[in-house]
């Protein structure tokens, strides 16, 4: 029995919504409301960098230096060009999203597998781009040094460019053999060793005095602060750990918040569009074998597609808080 709500005058219908308030079936509702919950979580992790990157501004990382790798161009310096391009990607393949929504309105089925397809190649290329992303940050490229107080020292040349601990650092036998179960020691394990020991880096920056120290202090044009030959010299005595990379105890790159934040919130997108390439790839198959052509609705395609343009919004969110600002 319907139940309605009427006014004592009129009889006028007030409430018709029956099981599809505001017009949308109870599927694209719960969708509706998953969306606006995730979307909280985000603008949660979005907000605590935020407040992070600025009590610690000045020794924050500068993107522009960090991101600077593309694909089969090795050495090449290109800050930023391979972020950008896959979030050109993904937001083509926002694009072919609505494309396929809009076949499936028109019931053309050939069309909403091409374009349900293009958006799977889409998301597929921008997850593994990611991977490579991680994998860059992980690995480093230069490598610093760690003082006893918790500052980061980097190297550079007298033209202010950075050089990597290879290229300078000591290749004499000054460290030690990593503790491994391998080598008899059965209940004695560690984090790998790094290429280098302090003792070494510190006998290569003597041998070349062209280097100088590079702090993670930026200055007011927004550069890191160089120091003094002789400056670098009296700082690097107090050097205890090299730093190759980035994990969650320490990077490379500057504050160590940075790199968790980036691991946690890039992780936790590159979740959701896993997630997202998965479910398109369960709703493309259902496409192929004509599911939806036998239920005269593509409504859950459209469904899928509210998922897919929820994610590809976030991730402009993200590519502008965290790369550009």
């Amino acid at each position: 029995m319907e139940s309605t709500v009427t006014t004592a005058t009129s009889g006028e219908k007030i409430w018709g919504g029956d099981n599809e308030p505001m017009g949308a079936n109870y599927g694209k509702l719960m969708m509706w409301f998953f969306i606006v919950s995730d979307a909280l979580t985000f603008s949660g992790f979005l907000a605590a960098y935020g407040f992070s990157r600025f009590k610690f501004i000045e020794t924050w990382p500068i993107a522009d230096e960090v991101f600077t790798h593309f694909p089969f161009f090795h050495g090449v310096d290109a800050p930023m060009y391979y972020v950008a391009l896959m979030t050109f990607i993904l937001i083509f393949s926002s694009v072919t999203m609505v494309l396929a929504v809009d076949a499936g309105h028109q019931m053309k089925k050939d069309k909403v597998v091409l374009y349900m397809f293009l958006t799977i190649l889409g998301g597929a290329i921008f997850v593994g781009s990611q991977a490579w992303e991680w994998k860059n940050f992980i690995k480093g490229e230069y490598g610093a040094v760690e003082t006893k107080g918790g500052s980061l020292l980097q190297f550079v040349d007298k033209e202010g460019k950075r050089v990597a601990l290879a290229d300078f650092a000591s290749s004499a036998n000054a460290g030690r053999e990593q503790l491994t179960k391998s080598k008899g020691m059965w209940f004695m394990s560690e984090a790998p060793l790094a290429s280098y020991s302090v003792a070494q880096v510190q006998a290569g920056f003597k041998a070349n005095p062209e280097l100088l120290v590079r702090t993670e202090v930026i200055t007011k044009d927004k550069k890191k602060t160089v120091l003094s030959r002789a400056q670098s010299e009296a700082m690097l005595t107090d050097a205890h750990y090299v730093v190759e990379g980035a994990n969650l105890v320490r990077n490379e790159y500057g504050s160590k918040l940075f790199a968790n934040f980036f691991f946690f919130i890039t992780g936790f997108h590159g979740f959701h569009v896993f997630s997202g390439v998965i479910i398109n790839v369960i709703i493309f198959f259902n496409v192929l074998v004509g599911t939806y052509e036998k239920r005269k609705s593509y409504e859950m395609v459209e469904k899928v597609g509210l998922y897919w343009h929820f994610v590809d919004l976030v991730w402009v969110f993200v590519f502008t808080v965290f790369y550009l600002a």
